[in-house]
C-alpha cells in the first residue's frame, strides 16, 4: 500500500523515459509510489492521455509498453511502484485512430464493437450523428472527399459502409451509419453518452462484463505482472453502475490499492460498500484550504466585491441563485441532447407502464419536472447502493412543483420522483441511470465550468469540490473530517493540487490571506481600477486583480491565457461557442494595462508586504497535506513553490530535480521521510488526536498528534495573530516524551512549551517523539 504517491503528467514531451530519468530524486523524497497519468494509447499529440484510442496498447509516444516496462524497473530499483491512472468512462471520438470506433462507423449496430459504445440508435433514424463539420453540410460539401473506401473532411477520415463508394455525394452521405453534421448540431442532436459536453469524447459502457474486459485486460495484465501496483478511477460518476464497476474492478485486480476521481459535495460521504481505498483527495482539499480561510473576513470580502463589481444576484452576486441559473443554462444548452433523450426514456416509460397512475403524463410535463429535479441536486448523483430518495429529496420535489401553473400537471414531479427513488424493474433502471449520468454532467458543468467562473468573490475557494457559499472551515470541524478519514478510510487518497485544479496550492493559500485584510484589498482595487483603462466588467476586474495577486510576477502570456478561459466559462459575455471578439478584446486590453501594467506592479507589492503571511499559509498547507489521515499524492513540482494557473498552464513539465530548491522543498521532503520512517504512525492502524494550544492567542495554532509519535502544529490566520498582537503566552503541551524538531534539526522541545519557541524559526512544527521525557 502507499504511504505517499508522486503525480507525474506524462506526454510526449516527458515520456516513459523522462520520468525514468526523475526516479533518483523522487526516491530521494521519501514517496513510495509514482502516480502516473494515463499510459494507455490515446489521441497522437494529447498532452493529459485521457483520450484514449486502444485500451490493449501502451502509448507509444510514452514509449510503449517496454518503455513503461523499463521505468517500473527503475522504480523498484530505488524502492518505489507505480500508480497508473486509468479512463473506465469515455474514449476519444477520433476514427481514425480509435479502430473499434471505425469498425463501427463502417458496419453500424452489427459491428463487434458496437455494445462498446452508449450509442442511441433509436434516435436519428438509426444513425450516429458526427458533429465534426465546420458549418451546415451543404457549405462544407466540397470539403467532402470520397478516398476510395475512405470518406475525408480535412484531417478527419471516415469508413465507408461497404458498396457505397461509388455513388454521388449526397447519397454516399445517407448511406452511412453515420450523418456528418455542423458542430453547433451537436448540443440538440447528438445521439451519442459523451464526458460532459465534450462532443469528442464518446462513452463506454463498461457495465458491459465483455466490454470490461477487453477494455481493461492490459491494465490488469500490468498490475498481474508487477508492472503496476494501483489504480486512480477517473470519472465514474459517468458510469451507468459504479457500484457495480468498482466491484468488478476490485475482484479482477485482486484488491489492489485504487482510489476513485469521486468529487464529494459538502457533507456528502463516500458510499461505504465501495471496495475502494478512498477518493482521490478533493475533499481533503476543501477542508485543508479551509482550514487557512478567515470564514467573517470572506464574508467581508464578498460585500466588498458585490460594491466593486455589482453583480447580478444570479450572475455572480449569490451563490446558490448563480449555481441554479448556470444549471438551468446548460440543460437548455450544453446538455439539451441529453435531457431530451432522459425525457424521451420518461415518456416511453409512462406511456407504457401497466400503472396506470403513471400515464396521461405529457411529454413536456416530464421534461420540466426531470429539469426542475435535477438543478436542485445538490451532490453529483445518486448510487444504487444508496438512498435515491435522499439525493432526489422530497423538498426538491416540493420547490419543482413551483413550476407548474396547474397544480395537476405538477404531478409529473411525482410520477419523476417516485419512477427515481421507488422503481426496480428494467425500464425504470434507464431512467434511474441516465438520470444518474446527466446529473452528474451537469454539476460538473454548472457548478466546475460555469459558476466557479461567475461567482469570484475569493477565487481560492472555487475549485474543484470547493464549496464557495461557505468559505472557511473551523479547526474544530477539520479535526472532526481528519478523525473521520482514520476511522473510515486511513488509505483514502488527499490533495491539494492536481492537473485539473484551477489554481496550485500555492496560489490559492495567497489568496486565503485577502481574507484576513478584505478592506485593505477593496481599497487598493478601487485605486488601481481606473474607469480610463477600460475595464470591460467588474467581475472580470476583481477576477484579473485576484489572479494577478496569487500568481506573482509572471508572464502576461500566462495570465491572458487564464483569463480568457475564465471569461469564456463565465459565458456572461462571450464563451467557447458564441465568441465575442470585441469583448474578447476588451478584456486582453484591460488585462495588460492593468493587473499586467503599471497598477499590477502594486497589486505584486502589496503581496510582498504580506509575504510572511502568505508564505505562513503555503508551508501550512503543504505540512497538513503531508501529515494529515490519508495517503498525501503530490503533484509534479509542488514539492517546492509552485504558483500555476488553470490547465495548460499547470500542465507543463517541470525540472526533475528543481533548479532552485527552497524551504518548502526541504520540509516537503522532511515530512515524506518521516512517513517513510515511521508508516506505522500514518497507516491503517494508525491514530489521530487534535492537540489544543492555551492561551490568548490560542485559536491561531492548529496541532494533531499521529500516533503518539509526531506531531504537527500551523500557523491559522497569521496576519489576524500579528494584529492582535502575536502569540504572547500562547502554550502548547506536548505529549509525553522528548520531542525532536524534524524541519530545524538539533532543537528538542518537552511538556509545556511556549507557541513562539515553537515557531522560532518557521511558522509551521514537525516534531517527532524520540524518547521518553
Amino acid at each position: 500500500m502507499p504511504t505517499a504517491t508522486y503525480r507525474l503528467q506524462l506526454q510526449p514531451a516527458f515520456p516513459f523515459a523522462a520520468a525514468a530519468a526523475a526516479v533518483p530524486y523522487l526516491a530521494s523524497l521519501g514517496v513510495s509510489h509514482l502516480h502516473l497519468s494515463p499510459v494507455l494509447e490515446a489521441v497522437p499529440g494529447s498532452a493529459h492521455g485521457y483520450d484514449v484510442v486502444d485500451h490493449a496498447c501502451v502509448r507509444a509516444e510514452l514509449g510503449g509498453e517496454e518503455g513503461l516496462r523499463a521505468l517500473a524497473r527503475t522504480a523498484r530499483e530505488h524502492g518505489l511502484g507505480l500508480v497508473a491512472d486509468i479512463v473506465p468512462n469515455h474514449m476519444a471520438m477520433a476514427p481514425r485512430h480509435n479502430h473499434a470506433l471505425w469498425d463501427v462507423l463502417r458496419e453500424g449496430p452489427s459491428s463487434p464493437y458496437a455494445r462498446w459504445f452508449d450509442i442511441d440508435w433509436e434516435a436519428q433514424g438509426g444513425r450516429m450523428l458526427l458533429p465534426v463539420l465546420g458549418g451546415p453540410v451543404g457549405a462544407e460539401r466540397d470539403r467532402l472527399v470520397v478516398d476510395g473506401d475512405v470518406l475525408r473532411y480535412h484531417e478527419h477520415a471516415f469508413p465507408l459502409r461497404a458498396g457505397t463508394e461509388g455513388l454521388p455525394l449526397a447519397e454516399v452521405l445517407d448511406a452511412q451509419w453515420y450523418r456528418l453534421a455542423w458542430w453547433r448540431l451537436a448540443r440538440t442532436e447528438l445521439n451519442y453518452r459523451r464526458f460532459f459536453s465534450i462532443s469528442e469524447l464518446i462513452g463506454v459502457r463498461v457495465e458491459d462484463p465483455e466490454v470490461f474486459d477487453a477494455t481493461h485486460a492490459k491494465i490488469l495484465q500490468l498490475l498481474a505482472e508487477g508492472v503496476l501496483d494501483g489504480l486512480r478511477v477517473d470519472h465514474p460518476d459517468g458510469l451507468a453502475d459504479p457500484d457495480g464497476y468498482l466491484a468488478r474492478l476490485h475482484e479482477a485486480s485482486g484488491g489492489r490499492w485504487t482510489v476513485v476521481e469521486k468529487i464529494l459535495a459538502d457533507g456528502e460521504r463516500l458510499p461505504p460498500s465501495w471496495p475502494v481505498a478512498g477518493t482521490t483527495g478533493y475533499d481533503a482539499l476543501r477542508q485543508v484550504d479551509g482550514l487557512f480561510t478567515d470564514r467573517v473576513g470572506a464574508g467581508e470580502l464578498l460585500a466588498a466585491y458585490r460594491r466593486f463589481a455589482a453583480p447580478q444576484t444570479d450572475r455572480g452576486g449569490d451563490w446558490a441563485a448563480t449555481v441554479r441559473r448556470a444549471a438551468y443554462k446548460v440543460l437548455a444548452h450544453e446538455l439539451a441532447a441529453e435531457t431530451d433523450r432522459l425525457a424521451r426514456v420518461a415518456a416511453r416509460l409512462c406511456a407504457s407502464s401497466p400503472d396506470l397512475a403513471l400515464r396521461d403524463r405529457a411529454p413536456w410535463a416530464l421534461r420540466t419536472a426531470l429539469v426542475e429535479l435535477l438543478v436542485r441536486m445538490r451532490v453529483y448523483r445518486p448510487y444504487a447502493s444508496g438512498d435515491a430518495a435522499a439525493v432526489v429529496t422530497e423538498e426538491a420535489a416540493e420547490q419543482a412543483r413551483h413550476a407548474f401553473l396547474v397544480p395537476e400537471e405538477a404531478g409529473a414531479v411525482d410520477v419523476v420522483r417516485r419512477l427515481l427513488v421507488e422503481a426496480d424493474g428494467a425500464a425504470d433502471g434507464e431512467l434511474r441511470t441516465r438520470f444518474a449520468q446527466t446529473a452528474s454532467a451537469l454539476r460538473a458543468k454548472s457548478v466546475e465550468d460555469t459558476a466557479f467562473y461567475r461567482y469570484v468573490p475569493l477565487l481560492s475557494t472555487t475549485e474543484v469540490g470547493g464549496d464557495p457559499g461557505r468559505p472557511g472551515v473551523s479547526p474544530e470541524d477539520f479535526h472532526a473530517y481528519c478523525a473521520r478519514v482514520q476511522r473510515d478510510w486511513p488509505l483514502t487518497g488527499t490533495v491539494v493540487s492536481t492537473h485539473d485544479t484551477k489554481r496550485s496550492a500555492d496560489v490559492r493559500a495567497a489568496l486565503a490571506v485577502l481574507t484576513e485584510c478584505p478592506e485593505r484589498w477593496a481599497r487598493l482595487l478601487a485605486e488601481v481600477t481606473l474607469p480610463e483603462e477600460g475595464v470591460p466588467d467588474g467581475q472580470l476586474a476583481w477576477a484579473a486583480w485576484q489572479t494577478v495577486f496569487g500568481l506573482g510576477p509572471a508572464d502576461e502570456e500566462r495570465v491572458q491565457g487564464a483569463l480568457l478561459k475564465h471569461v469564456r466559462e463565465a459565458g456572461l459575455y462571450t464563451s467557447w461557442t458564441e465568441q465575442e471578439p470585441p469583448y474578447e478584446e476588451a478584456v486582453a486590453a484591460f488585462v495588460a494595462v492593468g493587473p499586467c501594467g503599471p497598477p499590477g506592479g502594486r497589486v505584486t507589492a502589496f503581496r510582498k508586504e504580506l509575504e510572511p503571511h502568505v508564505r505562513a499559509n503555503v508551508l501550512g498547507t503543504a505540512l497538513v497535506h503531508l501529515t494529515m489521515p490519508g495517503v498525501p499524492d503530490v503533484y509534479q513540482g509542488t514539492e517546492g513553490e509552485y504558483r500555476t494557473l488553470v490547465d495548460p498552464d499547470n500542465r507543463r513539465p517541470v525540472p526533475f530535480p528543481p533548479e532552485a530548491p527552497g524551504e518548502k522543498d526541504t520540509l516537503t521532503a522532511a515530512a515524506l521521510r518521516l512517513r517513510a520512517r515511521r508508516p506505522a504512525a500514518f497507516g491503517t492502524t494508525a491514530t489521530y488526536t487534535p492537540l489544543p494550544a492555551d492561551g490568548p492567542a490560542s485559536a491561531h495554532c492548529v496541532a494533531f498528534v499521529r500516533s503518539g509519535e509526531v506531531v504537527t502544529a500551523v500557523t491559522r490566520l497569521s496576519l489576524r495573530l500579528a494584529e492582535a498582537g502575536g502569540w504572547r503566552e500562547t502554550r502548547l503541551v506536548l505529549p509525553p516524551g522528548r520531542w525532536a524538531d524534524v524541519l530545524t534539526p538539533g532543537r528538542e522541545f518537552t511538556g509545556s512549551v511556549r507557541v513562539a519557541e515553537v515557531f522560532e524559526r518557521l511558522p509551521v512544527a514537525l516534531l517527532e517523539r524520540t524518547g521518553a521525557g
